[in-house]
């Protein structure tokens, strides 16, 4: 148990208001491109199947992507498309310059192989980050397209601690999505990083000693609040569907209620991470625009 568990309320990390924010920057920074140099930032998304979750959350992107005054491109595609009519659908993409940024929808269809699908993405137009090349330039420190969550992840703690040089993260999980990832941006701003997951000896002590927490596992309510070190700062990526005296509710990999009796500050689920999601999505996007445009990236958008 923590010894000195912190008596005041924590600051609560507001990642809608955040991304919110992070939104109207990149609809002002769009709408100086149009102005200055004639160009409009173009996001193609490719939806394959019905899943009803991608599709809310592809009809999501289109709605944020138009109201930040970029261009919108959707392709839903039926369940038993073939891959190689998905890759020349990737291979027009690639080649058609409205388009700055190409997002898969994931998960595809068991038939198809994601790897190879994300790896056909122009690496420059990859806005979610997960192409091996991207992977392996955020890996050496070089200038790379950041993953979505990762990214909102490191805009909320700068905004919140300023310089994070020297403090030490624990991030418990390592999905190359979210853990590998987040791990190699807080060493990129000088943390000294701790990866922790399901086998790793003395999970809760390894979570004691971080100043900084990101939980990124899947677990619902992994990780209790005897975990967190006093004044801690905690982000959870999780997002985990259970049911609850009868209701289904959305919680995550935190026990908020007593993380907040000890956290100095503290993500909540849902309105923490999720939000800045799609907003780092555009920013990525108006990232890619500057990059193909030999237009320098607006500072604040990017890792």
């Amino acid at each position: 148990m923590n010894d000195h568990p912190i008596t005041h309320p924590p600051r609560i990390i507001d990642g809608k208001a955040f991304g919110a924010d992070i939104r109207a920057r990149v609809a002002e920074q769009t709408a100086r491109l149009r102005a200055d140099h004639g160009i409009i930032p173009g996001l193609a998304v490719v939806l394959v199947g019905e899943d009803p979750a991608s599709r809310l959350y592809v009809r999501n992107k289109g709605i944020q992507t138009r109201e930040a005054g970029m261009n919108s491109y959707e392709y839903r595609l039926p369940a038993d498309t073939t891959q190689t009519d998905l890759m020349a659908l990737i291979e027009r993409l690639n080649a058609d310059s409205a388009v700055h940024g190409i997002l898969i929808q994931l998960p595809l269809p068991p038939h198809m192989e994601a790897g190879a699908v994300i790896n056909a993405i122009d690496p420059a137009k990859d806005v979610d980050g997960f192409h091996i090349l991207n992977a392996g330039l955020l890996g050496t420190g070089q200038k790379a397209m950041v993953p979505c969550t990762p990214l909102g992840c490191l805009m909320m703690l700068r905004d919140h601690l300023g310089d994070l040089s020297g403090l030490h993260a624990v991030v418990v999980g390592r999905s190359n999505i979210v853990g590998k990832p987040m791990a190699l941006l807080l060493l990129g701003d000088n943390c000294t990083v701790t990866v922790a997951h399901s086998r790793s000896r003395d999970l809760a002590g390894i979570c004691r000693r971080a100043d900084i927490l990101i939980a990124a596992v899947g677990r619902p309510r992994m990780i209790p609040g005897d975990w967190i070190k006093p004044g801690a700062t905690v982000i959870d990526v999780g997002i985990n569907r259970i049911e609850q005296d009868g209701r289904s509710r959305v919680v995550g990999d935190v026990d908020f209620d007593s993380a907040a009796r000890v956290a100095g500050a503290i993500t909540p689920v849902p309105g923490g991470v999720g939000p800045m999601t799609i907003a780092c999505l555009l920013a990525n996007t108006l990232t890619a625009c500057c990059r193909a445009n030999g237009l320098a990236v607006p500072e604040g958008l990017t890792a």
